[in-house]
């Protein structure tokens, strides 16, 4: 099973990280729509970021595994726009969820905020 991890933090809502790990097995290797599109969607949209709105995202990927961490220290107008594509993210991860539920589960942790 996959398992996406979306990290919040408590006041203000904003994503501050994730996490994806594990491997769905709905088909066999190089077959699996659902990690297919779990993939697609989670490293699209780090890469959608980083392209389009020149902020560098702190991740870490392997095999079966994507840790990515937003930046403190962005400015309001670019955090919003970093947040409207994760958000978009989090549409679309729940949508493969609502379909394949037996191969993705998605929760969300609530962190305190960090002062700037």
């Amino acid at each position: 099973m996959i398992r996406v991890c979306i990290r919040r933090r408590t006041d203000n809502r904003f994503i501050e990280s994730f996490r994806v790990d594990g491997h769905a097995q709905y088909d066999e290797p190089g077959k699996d729509i659902v990690c297919a599109g779990v993939s697609a969607v989670t490293v699209g949209t780090v890469n959608a970021v980083e392209a389009l709105l020149d902020v560098k995202l702190s991740h870490r990927m392997k095999h079966g595994l994507l840790e990515v961490s937003v930046p403190r220290e962005l400015a309001a107008s670019r955090r919003e726009q970093v947040q409207l594509l994760l958000e978009s993210m989090v549409v679309m991860l729940k949508s493969i969820e609502q379909s394949y539920g037996a191969y993705i589960a998605m929760q969300e942790e609530h962190v305190p905020d960090v002062k700037d």
